[in-house]
């Protein structure tokens, strides 16, 4: 039985996602904690619904980030994880805090990265003239938003998009990519070679959205 311990900072709808999907196809897995910097994130009251233990760190009240950084890794190793998820947690994590789950904590970006890293991604995105935008589930290394791709999710760019229309179209491939991504990783389905990811069953690891981003196109 894989532990998975989330981070988040917000609602939490890709850990709702991923608590569903585990629910419902019965992965031989459970979340055991979900943890936030934000000790008031509704994310945190919506796991403690479903009888998660949900804690919340407020990074406010340390003195440094690596103090932060510290406190956090200690909440995450009283649960023994096998997984750490970060789920819209908007935290830069220190090297040494990387290092110690090296392997074993994934992130999901609203992104086709290595394109568009950090903030803001779906205006930048527009604003290049992209056609195609999307989202990219990673292993976790210390640069930002880098490491091993997972998987992507590809949603067309319409001429009529502001960033929030395709924010929301993103996060809907998001939900859908997320739980996938988690379940291989459960299952242990994923090999890691150096900067790649494989798919040990040869599973797609992309999703294709249509204009609506309902369905794949494949």
């Amino acid at each position: 039985m894989k532990r998975i311990v989330v981070l988040i900072s917000g609602t939490g709808s890709n850990l709702q996602a991923i608590h569903h999907a585990c629910q419902a196809e019965g992965w031989p897995a459970r979340i055991v904690a979900v943890l936030s910097n934000k000790p008031d994130a509704d994310g945190l009251d919506w796991a403690r619904a479903q009888g998660i233990e949900a804690v919340g760190l407020d990074h406010r009240v340390h003195a440094d980030r690596a103090a932060f950084d510290a406190a956090l890794s200690a909440e995450i190793d009283r649960q023994q994880p096998d997984l750490v998820v970060l789920a819209g947690f908007m935290r830069i994590l220190t090297p040494a805090f990387v290092a110690r789950y090296e392997g074993r904590m994934i992130n999901i970006h609203p992104s086709l990265l290595p394109a568009f890293s950090g903030l803001h991604t779906h205006q930048r995105a527009i604003n290049a003239g992209c056609r195609v935008a999307g989202a990219t589930v990673h292993f976790v290394t210390a640069e930002l938003d880098h490491g091993p791709i997972v998987a992507q999710a590809v949603v067309p760019v319409l001429d009529s998009d502001d960033a929030p229309t395709l924010a929301r179209r993103v996060l809907a491939q998001e939900h859908r990519l997320y739980p996938m991504a988690v379940r291989w990783f459960v299952f242990d389905e994923l090999a890691l070679d150096g900067l790649r990811v494989r798919h040990t069953g040869a599973a797609a690891q992309h999703l294709l959205a249509d204009a609506a981003g309902s369905k794949d196109t494949t």
